[in-house]
């Protein structure tokens, strides 16, 4: 099964060919300091091994982790993959990333203390595999040489509360989790494949928290406490946040991620952030959600990962990357290599006007455009940087709601193409304090089909006084063609992504009652601006 699977991975993935045999230790038991211990998988190549990696997290070591793994060591690496506690065989109860860090420091001690561990280690992952390599490298061990985080947060809090609202996807992953150990494959595919469906009335219900435990039932006591904690101050979290990896990193770092994941801000600023302290660092970013990165994305960063592998880990391969920036221009379907993100860049500004127009002219003094949200009809919201049903899609629909205001220039005249973050500036004001924005860069085409770019969303502080909203959206990579049209959507929520603002001041996680908020935007100083490149050539 190992040699049709390394198979059956080299012919997909387009990876070059295997150098050798290996094989595999089955539940290993690796102690932890209080006690637990950990259930892992170790595969060893029959030649002598050029360098250890390390695989942590909780999603089990059947037969697609097994492949994985089995991917590097038929390429001359030993791996130990780890389940983390209260997974898949793992002792103790799992509690989502709260115990990452020191189990992290646990197995490393273990590992190096092993006759077949070769001196160095890299770690690697994807997701929460990711999170588990920050958490250690919060205090790199002095063994570790590289490593590659695909779409993994360092700081999970943030994922959760940052924006000031509740990231409700949290709630299709506890479903995941809590299921995942099920029996039969077939039922579990199932499961996911409809999770959309069935998860549709719990996240319409309040109070939060009950709802989703109502669904739960009882499979993951962990949930309630992530989804009424708003202060990311509030020590629960602290180890859940791991930003201190950022500064303490001193080894070479490959980061991949993906234009529409979930977790595409935070490995931007991983990037930013070692690049500025000058680690060797390298970011890819791809035209891929967070589930198409495994799929539509696993070549390419194999591939990525193994040149990476060669050159930091084994130290016999040369550096392969022209650039430490590759980043997928979505729009123009090319890959463009940059020294360094965002690339430097001039601006173009669009302006909010009347009648829905943007355009390059201020509105008129008095202009001004309205628009009601009200918490029992939450804007909906569809595709975009969400764990499930993500990515592009055509939000059309989205533009002719009466709680959503639509902005949309003429057709373009050359191509435009934006690297980077934009940052929208509205003169908010509203009947109400406690209010969302949501803002989202569309793409309309020819035939008048609007696909989404990229977004924004901020909950405003209701004690925030006078004075403009800046909400800076997510970067992107993207050439608008000649002919086609720039739309700018804003509303009060986007529902099922977040939590609706109740417009009351309660917990979000606990509140019930709703009242509605009237949003007002005074068009002459609300604008848009793009960090615009033209194109090469």
């Amino acid at each position: 099964m190992a040699r049709l699977l390394d198979r059956l991975a080299t012919r997909l993935l387009k990876l070059p060919p295997a150098t050798t045999g290996y094989t595999v230790t089955k539940d290993l038991r690796v102690p932890m300091r209080d006690g637990v211990t950990l259930a892992a998988d170790l595969f060893r190549p029959v030649a002598e091994a050029a360098g250890t990696i390390l695989i942590r997290g909780p999603y089990g070591r059947g037969m697609f982790a097994a492949g994985a793994a089995g991917v590097y060591a038929a390429r001359g690496y030993a791996v130990l993959y780890v389940s983390s506690r209260g997974t898949f065989g793992s002792g103790g109860v799992f509690d989502p990333m709260i115990t990452e860090a020191d189990d992290g420091q646990d197995v490393v001690r273990w590992m190096v203390a092993q006759p077949w561990f070769t001196g160095r280690f890299a770690t690697l992952g994807i997701s929460y595999l990711g999170f588990t390599q920050w958490a250690l490298m919060a205090d790199p061990p002095p063994q570790l040489a590289a490593a590659i985080v695909t779409v993994g947060p360092h700081d999970f809090a943030r994922h959760m509360w940052g924006t000031g609202a509740l990231n409700l996807d949290f709630l299709g992953w506890a479903d995941l989790v809590a299921h995942q150990e099920d029996p039969g494959v077939l039922r579990r595919v199932y499961r996911q494949a409809t999770a959309a469906k069935r998860l549709g009335p719990v996240l319409a219900g309040l109070p939060v928290a009950d709802a989703g435990e109502r669904y739960l039932a009882g499979r993951a006591p962990w949930y309630r406490d992530r989804v009424t904690r708003p202060d990311l101050a509030d020590p629960f979290w602290a180890p859940m946040r791991q930003a201190a990896a950022l500064e303490r990193a001193d080894v070479p770092i490959l980061i991949a991620a993906g234009w529409q994941d979930l977790f595409l801000e935070q490995s931007i600023e991983q990037y930013t952030r070692l690049r500025d302290r000058g680690v060797d660092v390298a970011l890819t970013v791809g035209p891929w959600s967070h589930t198409q990165v495994a799929g539509q994305g696993a070549g390419l960063i194999t591939r990525e990962t193994l040149d990476w592998l060669g050159e930091h880990l084994a130290g016999h391969g040369r550096r392969r990357r022209r650039t430490p920036v590759r980043v997928f221009v979505t729009g123009a379907g090319e890959w463009r290599d940059l020294p360094s993100w965002p690339p430097a860049e001039r601006e173009r500004t669009f302006f909010l006007n009347v009648n829905g127009e943007l355009t390059a002219e201020r509105a008129g003094e008095a202009a001004t455009a309205a628009f009601t949200f009200d918490p029992a009809r939450p804007t909906p919201v569809s595709g975009g940087p969400v764990l499930s049903g993500g990515g592009v899609v055509d939000d059309s629909a989205l533009a002719g709601r009466d709680d959503v205001l639509a902005f949309t220039s003429a057709p373009l005249t050359e191509p435009l193409t934006v690297l980077g973050a934009p940052v929208l500036t509205l003169a908010h004001s509203s009947d109400n304090p406690h209010v969302d924005v949501f803002a989202r860069l569309s793409d309309v085409g020819a035939r008048a089909r609007s696909r989404n770019v990229t977004e924004g969303y901020l909950r405003l502080d209701p004690e925030r006084g006078d004075g403009p909203v800046t909400l800076r959206l997510r970067n992107v990579a993207h050439r608008f063609a000649a002919g086609s049209r720039v739309r700018l959507l804003i509303s009060g929520g986007a529902h099922p992504q977040y939590a609706r603002n109740l417009g009351t001041g309660e917990n979000p996680g606990t509140g019930s009652a709703m009242r509605p908020a009237t949003h007002a935007i005074a068009l002459r100083t609300s604008s848009i601006v793009l960090p615009q490149v033209e194109p090469e050539g």
